[in-house]
């Protein structure tokens, strides 16, 4: 994590002044994210010595063309699948603050220097709700978006029922909105993902993931999407994570595989600098990915079921023992091919048996000295097969 003082912004005059991205309302630890996963890292990372940065300047839209630039996506919001949360009533009394001429809080977005368009960082309530209003439709249905809760002169009324200078005011009314970019390093968007991290004020802290989710799309994130509900997967990990740590374990696994060698903490930056490096890789990285991490959860599930990736001190999935053995028994496959579920348990026992490896899986697993020694450990027993 990035200390709020490390991080810098420069306003639209080119002063350069301290910004504190520490004012979110969020509710603090991510205590519902690995439920059925033993991650170590989560608790332990190493803090990450960088700092940005980030030009920023306001731009003030009217609300009219507001909702025309999120209809054409030149505004987006990411898909982080937490949804819209506001009910008819309290969206409606935000439009009727509009109507009244009433200020309201602005927007946070980021510009996205290879399309041009801005991802929106905070405000997806607000945004959503004068989308919702413009259509005619309250969320995606059928629903129609008429005014409840707020005064006689508006209650009932849906965008075409109001009276043209109430419609003409609301088209006009300004909307504030703060637009970034990161600067420093020149390369990249990793400072966003500390912006989503800090500024976020959904109610509820988003994962890694699901910031990666929205930074980093492309058809890498798609296609562990799609490998997420592979059957033997499912049967390894358990029921689909609400915060998706399955999905960032199998990233985990397929940076670990190709870049393992490389690794430095702390592991959150390690993910995001693979799934930036590779977020549309070619068609032949990405089948060569899918088919081997398919090899190895069917190997360990024919083999060990339930049992795999499990000491025997927990029943939770242990993040660094799957990293390192899944990592091992690919690149055995490899070089031999799938080795029989005899040997591949006998192995994984004894592996469970070796001291070393056991402390480099139990604590301090994001330290680039335990991760190295787990991957080796894990090679070697898994080459001996």
């Amino acid at each position: 994590m990035v200390a709020a003082t490390d991080l810098e912004a420069e306003s639209g005059d080119g002063r350069v002044a301290d910004t504190d991205f520490d004012n979110d309302t969020t509710d603090g630890p991510l205590s519902d994210a690995a439920s059925n996963v033993d991650d170590d890292t989560e608790r332990d990372d190493i803090e990450e010595d960088v700092s940005y940065r980030i030009a920023s300047y306001g731009v003030d839209f009217d609300v009219a063309g507001l909702v025309r630039r999120m209809n054409e996506g030149d505004i987006f919001v990411p898909d982080f699948q937490r949804g819209f949360v506001w009910t008819q009533k309290e969206a409606s009394q935000f439009v009727e603050s509009l109507l009244l001429d009433l200020p309201v809080p602005g927007i946070f977005l980021t510009l996205e220097l290879d399309t041009e368009k801005m991802m929106v960082v905070d405000g997806q309530q607000r945004l959503k709700t004068l989308q919702y209003f413009y259509a005619g439709k309250f969320e995606e249905s059928d629903r129609p978006f008429a005014l409840q809760g707020v005064a006689p002169a508006f209650a009932g009324k849906r965008y075409t029922d109001l009276r043209e200078p109430d419609r003409r005011r609301l088209d006009n009314s300004l909307f504030h909105a703060t637009v970034t970019r990161q600067l420093f390093p020149e390369e990249g968007m990793s400072s966003v993902f500390h912006i989503f991290q800090r500024l976020n004020t959904s109610g509820r802290r988003l994962s890694p993931h699901e910031i990666r989710q929205a930074i980093y799309r492309g058809t890498l994130l798609d296609c562990i999407r799609m490998l997420n509900g592979n059957d033997n997967w499912r049967a390894l990990f358990g029921r689909v994570n609400p915060r998706q740590k399955d999905q960032e374990l199998i990233l985990r696994f397929w940076a670990m595989y190709l870049n393992g060698e490389r690794y430095t903490a702390p592991m959150v930056a390690f993910l995001n600098g693979f799934a930036e490096e590779h977020r549309n890789p070619s068609e032949e990285f990405l089948q060569q990915g899918q088919s081997m991490f398919a090899e190895v959860v069917a190997a360990f599930n024919d083999a060990l079921g339930i049992r795999a990736f499990r000491t025997s001190a927990s029943r939770q999935l242990n993040a660094a023992v799957f990293d390192s053995m899944a990592v091992g028994l690919a690149r055995r496959i490899k070089r031999n091919g799938i080795p029989g579920n005899r040997a591949l348990k006998d192995a994984t026992d004894a592996l469970l048996k070796d001291a070393e490896y056991l402390d480099s899986v139990s604590g301090g697993t994001a330290q680039p000295a335990s991760v190295q020694t787990r991957i080796a450990k894990a090679t070697e027993i898994f080459r001996g097969l």
